[in-house]
C-alpha cells in the first residue's frame, strides 16, 4: 500500500527543515551583530521609519491626558498655585545664599588664577515611552541626532542625574538609566567628601554602591552627587540618597543601597548636557578601568560593605 501522497499534494521543504534553517539564519545574524555591528545602520533606518508610526502611537494617550486637563476644577489649580508660592518663599533663603556662594566661589577663582567654567548648554526634551524589565531600565526621547544629540551625553531633570545617551537616531534617542545594571556613575558623599562608585541594581529601581570600606562613614539620608572624575557627567550634579545601609556578617553580605533623585516616572520631559563626547571611551569608564587593573575586580573579603 503507497503511503506517499500524489505529486499534487507535495509541499517542498517540510516544516522542521524550514524550522532549523531559519533558527541557523537568526543565530547568525545574532552572533555578526553582536561581533561586527553589521546591523547598526539597518537599526537606524527601521527606526526613522517606525518614527512616524510611534507618534501616531502616542496620540491615543495624549489626548487622554489632555482631556483629563480639562476636566481639572478651577480649585485644584488654585490649590496648585498656592503650594507653589509656598515653595517658592520657603526657597527663597536658599536661592540668595546659593547665589552669594556663588559670587564669593567666582571671586576665589579669580584670586586665585584659574579659568571660570563656562555653563553647560541644555537640551529640553520629552519622554515618549520607557523600556523596562529585569534586565534592562531604558527610555526614549524626541531628540536625535539632528538636534545635536550624541551618544554619551548626560540626561538630567530637575531632581537629578537620570541616566546617559547610549544610542541615538534621527529624530530619537535611546537613554540608559542610572537603575539599569551596565550603568557605573563616580559619586560624592556631600557629608564627608568620599568618593565612591553607584551602578545599578536593575528592576528594583536601587542605586548600589561599591568598593565602600568597612570603616566607611555612611549614615541613611547621606546625600550623594556626582564626582566629576570620570569626565561624563558635571561635578555637583544631585544622584542619589543612601536609604538602606547593610552591615556585612559571617552569612549575609554588606549591602549599601541608595535611592535615586531624579526619576523618569515624575514627569516627561528631560534635558540633554550638550558636551562633546567624540573623546569618550565607548564603555562606562568604570568598567574600563576594572578590566585594566585599575581598579579591583571584587570587593576584597575583609571590606564589610559594598
Amino acid at each position: 500500500m503507497q503511503n506517499e501522497p500524489s505529486p499534487l499534494f507535495k509541499q517542498g521543504i517540510s516544516a522542521r527543515v524550514k524550522l532549523i534553517v531559519f533558527v541557523v539564519a537568526a543565530f547568525i545574524l545574532m552572533l555578526c551583530d553582536a561581533r561586527f555591528k553589521v546591523l547598526g545602520n539597518v537599526r537606524t533606518v527601521i527606526n526613522t521609519v517606525l518614527y512616524p508610526f510611534q507618534q501616531v502611537a502616542i496620540l491615543p494617550a495624549d489626548f487622554v491626558d489632555s482631556v483629563q486637563e480639562l476636566f481639572r476644577t478651577g480649585d485644584d489649580l488654585q490649590g496648585e498655585i498656592d503650594q507653589l508660592r509656598k515653595k517658592a518663599l520657603d526657597d527663597a533663603p536658599v536661592i540668595q545664599k546659593s547665589a552669594q556662594l556663588e559670587q564669593e566661589n567666582a571671586q576665589l577663582r579669580e584670586l586665585l588664577g584659574l579659568k571660570r567654567r563656562m555653563s553647560l548648554q541644555t537640551l529640553g526634551a520629552e519622554i515618549l515611552y520607557d523600556v523596562h524589565s529585569h534586565f534592562i531600565s531604558k527610555i526614549v526621547i524626541n531628540r536625535g541626532s539632528s538636534d545635536g544629540v550624541l551618544v554619551g551625553q548626560a540626561v538630567i531633570d530637575e531632581n537629578g542625574v537620570i541616566g546617559q545617551v547610549s544610542n541615538v537616531w534621527l529624530a530619537t534617542s535611546e537613554v540608559t538609566l542610572l537603575t539599569d545594571r551596565s550603568q557605573a556613575i563616580p559619586v560624592l558623599n556631600t557629608r564627608t567628601g568620599e568618593r565612591t562608585v553607584a551602578t545599578g541594581e536593575g528592576n528594583s529601581g536601587y542605586l548600589r554602591l561599591r568598593f565602600v570600606p568597612a570603616t566607611a562613614d555612611i549614615q541613611e539620608g547621606d546625600r550623594l552627587v556626582t564626582s566629576g572624575i570620570d569626565g561624563v557627567y558635571p561635578a555637583g550634579t544631585a544622584v542619589a540618597v543612601i536609604s538602606k545601609v547593610i552591615p556585612a556578617t559571617a552569612e549575609v553580605e554588606g549591602k549599601v543601597l541608595c535611592t535615586p533623585l531624579g526619576g523618569v516616572d515624575r514627569g516627561k520631559h528631560v534635558l540633554v548636557m550638550l558636551t562633546d563626547t567624540s573623546d569618550y571611551p565607548e564603555k562606562p569608564p568604570m568598567e574600563q578601568k576594572r578590566k585594566k587593573g585599575e581598579l579591583p575586580q571584587q570587593q576584597p573579603k575583609e571590606e564589610g560593605a559594598q
